[in-house]
């Protein structure tokens, strides 16, 4: 391989798979990613890391992507740091402590933030690590829970079914704005609305029968002394948010203009360029704060360009939007 070469594959965005399960290894979800039953020839190796090349080709945009396997944080550097957009994790569920080997890479993903944060396993496990534990632990880390085999599958009658297995996690993958993208000639308009909608709805989940109230955010019910004690805080919290609001309404009336205007190159840069702004002021946010800033913005977009409000009831946090 030429320096050339091997500089634009370490320009490549990456995603970054890792297995807390020593029975399960990062290249068999890697296979079922690219839906093959041999792996590409890497474009990189160092030791147990390997890079893997992966083409996403879909009707809206290309982009050539690393599948990179990491099998813990001792194996990262700072070439992968700098390039990881997305995070995919797997864990045993049918131990108690399957959740807990994650610790490691907990710091480290809230540190680089990258926009896809998926937790995989095979499924939940009432004898191990139940639904209510993974989505609990999904909601405090930002993660959407991905069962490989669910037990529970979509309502065939609903009109939207939600995806599930590892349709879904390549569902999520293609729904990012990755750096390498390169759009396709008339399937540029709503693209990036479409990537919001489909990480806010994914990332608060509906259908859960051992927690019908995981919604966020996932704090808990407080107690009377707790409530006591925040008062103050929250009452600056509420100042807080309701000026981050205000400049969301006036973002998302924009977003909803720039959407229902003419499909030329240049309302699609501004539209491009407006949700990079806003995802920016999104990340300056505290932690708890920024998934519900992105459901609300989920939401009110998709009132502002004429959508029913019962269609996307399965976003709602809770609060009055």
């Amino acid at each position: 391989m030429s320096s050339t070469e091997e500089n634009t594959d370490m320009a490549l965005p990456c995603v970054l798979v890792t297995s807390c399960d020593g029975e399960f290894k990062e290249e068999e979800l890697i296979k079922q990613i690219l839906n093959s039953q041999h792996l590409p020839q890497p474009t990189k190796r160092e030791d147990t890391v390997v890079w893997y090349p992966w083409t996403i080709n879909n009707k809206y945009y290309t982009a050539d992507v690393q599948l990179c396997v990491v099998p813990s944080t001792y194996q990262m550097s700072s070439e992968i740091a700098q390039s990881m957009q997305a995070f995919i994790a797997y864990f045993d569920s049918k131990v108690k402590d399957g959740l807990e080997k994650l610790n490691p890479w907990i710091p480290v993903v809230e540190d680089l933030s990258p926009e896809v944060q998926i937790l995989v396993c095979d499924r939940v496990c009432e004898n191990g690590v139940t639904r209510h534990e993974a989505q609990q632990w999904c909601l405090s880390h930002a993660f959407e829970l991905v069962e490989i085999n669910p037990q529970e599958l979509p309502d065939e009658d609903d009109d939207f079914p939600e995806s599930t297995g590892v349709k879904r996690i390549v569902q999520a993958l293609n729904a990012n704005v990755w750096s390498s993208v390169e759009m396709k000639d008339g399937h540029n308009q709503g693209f990036g609305l479409m990537s919001s909608l489909v990480a806010s709805r994914h990332n608060n989940p509906r259908h859960s029968h051992d927690s019908p109230s995981c919604s966020l955010p996932a704090e808990g019910t407080l107690t009377s002394e707790e409530t006591n004690h925040t008062d103050s805080g929250s009452n600056r919290d509420t100042q807080e948010v309701s000026v981050v609001d205000a400049m969301t309404d006036l973002d998302i009336q924009e977003l909803a203009n720039l959407t229902a205007g003419d499909a030329d190159a240049e309302n699609f840069e501004r539209l491009f360029t407006k949700l990079k702004e806003m995802k920016d002021k999104a990340s300056s946010l505290p932690h708890e704060q920024r998934k519900v800033h992105a459901e609300k913005v989920a939401k009110a977009f998709w009132m502002a360009i004429g959508g029913e409000e019962d269609e996307i009831d399965g976003l709602s946090s809770g609060e009055d939007s």
